[in-house]
């Protein structure tokens, strides 16, 4: 077998070459300038503006194209009011503050819709402030030592380290009546560089708006778990929202640094433990000393609202029931420049590419679909919507590819599960990259000179860290905030998910613009370019593959080393569990994986029965039970992080158990681990026979 999975490659590569004369960085560059010419939230008239005109370009490219609907429930704010006060009365701020740079053409549009989290209910509380640093368990945990509680507070917490949903979610279980997230500059702002319109970091007034839906729960609809909330549903279908277990009870919203400094200069209390001051220019204290009360006023309009997914096929010409879907999402909170148009931009080149193929006469063996989703940003809502409206389907699914945050710099990087990490470095050895040699090349630099680690954490596409190959070339593992979580980690379809990245402070605020993009990100849109080639080439090159593509052995090897290291913080934690039988799995599954590579590298002629195997070697690593508490998450060996909400947490079942110190269900969780490994071996012995 050739490269890809191809018995004689020589003619994909003639059309690879072909396809990728194609996209061209000044047509994305258009494309990107229309598509942010207006704030487009989800379920906006904007929004749908944005759906027609990537239907148009689908349909130019030959697709068979639909605009999807579904209904959502999701809020907008009618009114978000923030007072910060002294104890004797004084008032230290009043808030939000307008965004604004001088210079900006953008952030005075009357379309822009004011600072807010989705999700989050409506409330009317008054309280004493607690600074909390990030809202992780430990900064929970560290407030317990130092004996201050967040009972009855609001809790103050700066963005990053992990996902805003989680924040909120701890502060609720620990008995806060609200929670403010704002974004502290040494996060993103002026600590990091310059700010904008200097530099690429977030300005004074500048607000990280975001969905604070317990995603790590499940993700999509809050009211269809499982289900696809079509215009028809009826409603006895549908969890009352009220029941809903993705919803916050308590409310929160976000702020500038601009508008949170007035609190935190003021809050009294205990000096901050270290590594919880941040670059506000005075001591930070936790607070809970009765010298600062904050009143929150959040008046949410939440409702069912339509939203629109765009979706192109180009059907397979041999095995039509074998779906390659490329996915990126439309919608944004406000301009949404870098997140996601970047993205939206570069796969309508991809798509154009492919439609110039299809007038030269080529159809691909296996089916294509293009999809444009709609709501990610309010929780994931068109993919996952979609996906669970095609369950048949989704079995059979070889591959799904993602963008989102397309290009916010020159640095590529890419996620995967490990069966198709090898996949994503042999498609970025094909593609020329703006700064010479090809995009593995450039990558394989940037790591070894640690540029890939030197973007800030901003609370987004947090992945575990992931393996390297022979050449050190580093790809993250799956984790979760974006439309690949209910492909991968819901229908257990195998996935990636690429990027171009750089500092980017702009992250879900009116600055992140065309403006902004072309001043900081790509001025020249000849990453857009790249971004195209490689987002193309994955899916023609998993359209037409002889044998899939799919790396089994790499996959067995790394569920061994999570084993290892499960087995090392049981050790740490004087738990007392038995690897046994997860141990034996994983090497049945790796000795099996090593035989079925033999096979794929000489198939004998029975490719699609070997494909089929391959394929549902995938499915056989999801538990029909889903994870504790969890069940909408079935993969186990991927999931969000219940504490992380974005980062990946391998082996979930087992993991999350050791870390709640509950030995019964981490016992329980290797057996249901070691299940799915064996099931997954059989599947490919009988495939290698």
């Amino acid at each position: 077998m050739n490269f890809f999975g191809y018995k004689d490659f020589s003619s994909q590569a003639k059309l690879d070459a072909d396809f990728m004369a194609v996209p061209s960085a000044k047509l994305a560059g258009e494309d990107l300038k229309t598509l942010t010419a207006a704030p487009h939230i989800a379920g906006s008239k904007e929004d749908h503006d944005t759906a027609e005109f990537v239907a148009e370009k689908f349909k130019a490219a030959g697709l068979e194209t639909a605009i999807v609907p579904y209904l959502a429930w999701m809020n907008l704010p009618k009114e978000i009011h923030i007072e910060a006060t002294t104890a004797d009365g004084k008032v230290l701020m009043t808030g939000p503050t307008r965004e604004h740079v001088d210079g900006d053409r953008y952030d005075n549009d009357p379309r822009v819709v004011m600072p807010f989290n989705g999700s989050s209910p409506s409330g009317d509380v008054t309280a004493e402030v607690v600074y909390a640093n990030y809202g992780r368990p430990e900064d929970f945990a560290a407030l317990d030592k130092l004996g201050v509680s967040v009972k009855g507070k609001i809790v103050l917490v700066r963005y990053g380290a992990n996902y805003r949903g989680v924040k909120v979610f701890i502060a609720q279980q620990r008995g806060a009546v609200g929670v403010l997230i704002y974004s502290d500059p040494a996060d993103d702002g002026y600590f990091r560089g310059d700010a904008y319109p200097d530099g690429p970091y977030r300005p004074e007034t500048g607000v990280q708006r975001g969905s604070v839906e317990y995603l790590f729960k499940y993700s999509g609809d809050a009211t269809t778990p499982g289900v696809a909330s079509t215009p028809d549903l009826p409603e006895s279908k549908r969890i009352p929202p009220s029941e809903s277990e993705v919803l916050p009870k308590i409310p929160s919203t976000p702020l500038s640094w601009h508008d949170a400094a007035p609190i935190l200069k003021n809050m009294g209390g205990k000096v901050v433990p270290r590594g919880w001051q941040g670059a506000l220019p005075f001591t930070y204290h936790l607070g809970g000393a009765g010298k600062v009360k904050v009143h929150m006023l959040l008046k949410q309009d939440f409702a069912f609202r339509t939203i629109w997914d765009v979706i192109g096929r180009i059907p397979g010409t041999e095995s039509p029931d074998e779906w390659v879907i490329a996915g990126n999402h439309r919608d944004a909170w406000v301009y949404g420049a870098v997140d996601p148009n970047s993205g939206t931009a570069a796969m309508l080149e991809a798509v154009r590419g492919v439609g110039t193929l299809l007038k030269q006469g080529w159809k691909p063996k296996r089916t294509i679909v293009f999809a444009s989703w709609d709501a990610e940003e309010e929780g994931l809502i068109g993919s996952t919507e979609w996906v669970e409206q095609h369950p048949d389907e989704m079995k059979h699914a070889v591959a799904y590819f993602n963008m989102d945050v397309g290009v916010s710099g020159p640095d590529f990087d890419a996620e995967a599960v490990p069966s198709l990490k090898q996949f994503v470095r042999d498609v970025t050895m094909q593609v020329p990259s703006p700064n010479g040699g090809t995009v593995y090349e450039q990558w394989k630099k940037q790591q070894a000179e640690g540029e890939a680690g030197r973007h800030p954490d901003l609370g987004f596409n947090q992945h575990r860290e992931g393996s390297t190959d022979q050449t050190g070339v580093r790809i993250g593992d799956l984790g979760s905030g974006s439309d690949y979580t209910p492909f991968i980690q819901h229908a257990g379809v195998p996935s990636t998910d690429i990027s171009s990245g750089g500092p980017y402070g702009v992250y879900h605020s009116v600055f992140d613009n065309y403006q902004w993009f072309t001043q900081n990100a790509d001025p020249t849109f000849a990453y857009e370019q790249q971004q195209a080639s490689v987002f193309g080439l994955e899916v023609l090159n998993m359209a037409d593959a002889d044998v899939l593509p799919y790396d089994y052995v790499t996959y067995g090897h790394e569920i061994a080393e999570y084993l290892d290291a499960a087995k090392k913080k049981t050790a740490d934690a004087s738990m007392n569990l038995d690897f046994g039988a997860a141990d034996a799995a994983a090497k049945q599954f790796i000795s099996a994986a090593e035989a079925v590579k033999q096979k794929q590298d000489d198939p004998s002629g029975d490719e699609d029965t070997l494909n089929a195997a391959l394929r549902a070697a995938e499915e056989d690593l999801l538990s029909p039970e889903g994870l504790p508490n969890r069940p909408w998450y079935k993969h186990t060996i991927y999931a969000p992080g219940e504490y992380t909400g974005y980062a990946a947490v391998v082996i979930p079942g087992v993991n999350e158990a050791i870390d709640a110190k509950d030995a019964t269900t981490a016992q329980s969780q290797l057996g249901v681990l070691a299940e799915a490994l064996t099931r997954a071996s059989a599947t490919l012995e009988g495939a290698a026979k």
